[in-house]
């Protein structure tokens, strides 16, 4: 396991401070606030922690509300909203200087066979063949506002292998492309075979790239090359099957609209045999710097 995986894996482990309350605290982020795939993990961490071990968490709706302090510790507090013979419905709210800055539904659920079918699974290029992002990122660091940005990259990023199918929009910007994304992803070493940590850990890395789908479609780079200004407005993920974050999972983005300086992208991620894990649809702030 690498040390920044420890690292990360330290992050969500929560401190309790008082039944259904938590504490958390945050690392430095390429951009100053907290990053929102930390808040969202750290909350469904909380959330999953007053849930009885046989029941898995099926979706989480929440809403980004206000910057995140990365100097300051977050304050999780769980209201247990629902505990019904099948499903258990957690809310989550996280506090920081007083104010609530995310918010989180959570529901979890009791194995049950059903009913099984999914959409076939996209065609993509094997992961292995792809370049790193150790690799691919010195390669654009002229393209960026700032070539010191591609070290602060690696390290926000060095605790998951994240490898773009693709050329990620700030290589091409100026050049408006079809509003579609894969990137492969696994973590940086094997995780314990507790489902909550897997489901937590995909969650964390499902705020990365969700929004490059919208920026793709304007030619626009983000901001790291500094044509856009953006933020996470909401996050909703629904688990269909089990997965493991540490083995490969092809994440598949588009965006259907951006319109009213927002951008909704939405995807589905699965696993390398073909399983459709995750669906996922987020709605981001998306605006053109004025002059």
């Amino acid at each position: 396991m690498s040390e920044a995986l420890e690292s990360l894996l330290d992050l969500l482990d929560l401190e309790q401070i008082e039944q259904d309350i938590f504490r958390g605290t945050s690392r430095s982020a390429v951009v100053p606030r907290v990053f929102g795939g930390q808040v969202a993990a750290q909350a469904l961490v909380a959330a999953g922690r007053t849930v009885p071990d046989d029941r898995g968490a099926h979706s989480l709706h929440a809403y980004f509300l206000r910057p995140g302090d990365p100097g300051a510790p977050i304050v999780y507090s769980v209201d247990r909203i629902r505990d019904g013979r099948s499903f258990t419905t957690r809310r989550v709210v996280a506090v920081q200087h007083g104010k609530p800055i995310f918010h989180l539904s959570a529901s979890f659920q009791v194995h049950e066979e059903g009913m099984d079918h999914q959409a076939v699974m996209p065609l993509a290029p094997d992961p292995e063949t792809l370049p790193t992002a150790e690799e691919m990122l010195p390669r654009y660091a002229d393209r960026l506002s700032d070539p010191r940005l591609v070290d602060r990259l690696l390290e926000s990023r060095a605790a998951v292998d994240l490898r773009y199918a693709d050329a990620p929009p700030f290589a091409t910007a100026g050049e408006p492309r079809e509003p579609r994304s894969q990137v492969w992803f696994r973590t940086q070493g094997k995780l314990a075979d507790d489902p909550l940590l897997h489901v937590c850990m995909a969650t964390y890395v499902s705020d990365m790239t969700l929004l490059d789908s919208v920026l793709l479609a304007h030619g626009r780079g983000g901001w790291a090359v500094g044509d856009v200004v953006g933020a996470s407005l909401d996050h909703a993920m629904w688990f269909h099957r089990p997965f493991r974050a540490d083995e490969w999972l092809l994440y598949d983005q588009e965006s259907p609209s951006s319109s009213g300086g927002r951008g909704l992208g939405q995807a589905r991620i699965w696993t390398a045999d073909g399983k459709l894990a995750i669906t996922v649809i987020q709605e981001g702030l998306v605006r053109v710097p004025r002059d």
